[in-house]
């Protein structure tokens, strides 16, 4: 069993120093009308640049781009596409953090790739693999407000295609893990079914790539075992919502890749070595992983600060060599 070190999605953008505050300095001047869009862009690049640089010198086996380019999880893959508009602010979860809520008024039309570009360029300036991250089918269309009427099923199968061609795209660009976030279906488990149907669609069109499911801000133990069955290669977890979960995964197993969100990516307290140590001595004896990721909990983006994300990945780091060690 190979154990890795992960990001999960966002990266904080912004850092107390001054050169680490030119990406809000620079969205406010665009939205004024003073630097053109292919500037705004030339400096997104450059905090990407950074912020990947940043998880290298953490430690990290595997980055991603910090989606500094993302204003949000939904409006992000959502805002490009035809037949859908841009409400106003929701909250993103039981979080303060707030995304832009869809409306769909007519069929969904995808006009081109979203996420290619960003996954390009970052591993063309990363010297560790990237891992793209898109949100989920289900999510998309659970957050969405659908006007155009039509039954639910119908608007999460649209969003399958979309996303389907989004990972499509992402796998003929280089991509060899992709990660699929879709938080949504652990608030609703009775629609498992139109989940179900979502994910299988996606997974159609990944190619040689490997898929990775990960779900958070719930808990993902009543449904682990259907999960389990999905045709995907890997499963991430968010185990600080989730106390039972460990036992579960043991007493389940697991034969696909597995992500552990053992990392809090919502609170400044560093964990604590023994903690951890403590549910993967649960954890990895019961399973037939070929390889375990150990990343945070969530993206790190919205809810921490840029220092404290820094120093709980080293600390990530810091546990996981450890682990190798005793193995």
């Amino acid at each position: 069993m190979e154990i890795l070190t992960a990001s999960t999605g966002s990266y904080p953008r912004i850092g107390d120093s001054p050169e680490q505050q030119r990406h809000r300095q620079a969205y406010a001047q665009r939205e004024r009308g003073e630097i053109s869009d292919d500037e705004f862009e030339r400096i997104q690049d450059e905090v990407t640049r950074e912020v990947i640089e940043e998880q290298i010198r953490a430690g990290l086996d595997l980055v991603t781009d910090g989606q500094v380019r993302w204003y949000d999880p939904i409006s992000h893959f959502t805002r490009k596409l035809g037949g859908c508009e841009l409400d106003g602010l929701l909250r993103f979860f039981d979080t303060n953090f707030y995304f832009r809520q869809p409306v769909i008024k007519e069929e969904l039309e995808w006009r081109g790739p979203i996420a290619k570009r960003e996954f390009t360029f970052a591993k063309g300036v990363s010297p560790k693999p990237v891992k793209p991250v898109v949100t989920g089918p289900y999510t998309l269309a659970k957050l969405s407000i659908n006007r155009r009427g039509g039954s639910f099923q119908s608007l999460v199968d649209e969003f399958a295609e979309v996303i389907a061609q989004e990972v499509k795209e992402l796998a003929g660009a280089g991509a060899e893990l992709i990660q699929m976030d879709e938080p949504a279906i652990l608030k609703n488990p009775n629609d498992f079914p139109a989940f179900q149907g979502a994910i299988e669609k996606v997974a159609a069109g990944k190619g040689d790539a490997r898929l990775a499911l990960y779900t958070y801000f719930g808990d993902a133990a009543p449904l682990y075992g259907k999960l389990l069955k999905l045709p995907v290669d890997a499963l991430g977890f968010d185990f600080t919502y989730s106390p039972s979960l460990p036992v579960v995964v043991a007493k389940l197993g697991c034969e696909k890749d597995l992500g552990l969100g053992l990392i809090d990516g919502r609170n400044t307290r560093l964990e604590i070595e023994r903690e951890v140590l403590a549910v993967l001595k649960t954890i990895l004896p019961n399973v037939g992983s070929e390889r375990v990721f150990i990343n945070p909990s969530c993206g790190l983006g919205e809810y921490l600060p840029r220092e404290i994300a820094f120093k709980k990945l080293q600390n990530m780091v810091a546990i996981v060599e450890k682990v190798r060690g005793l193995t």
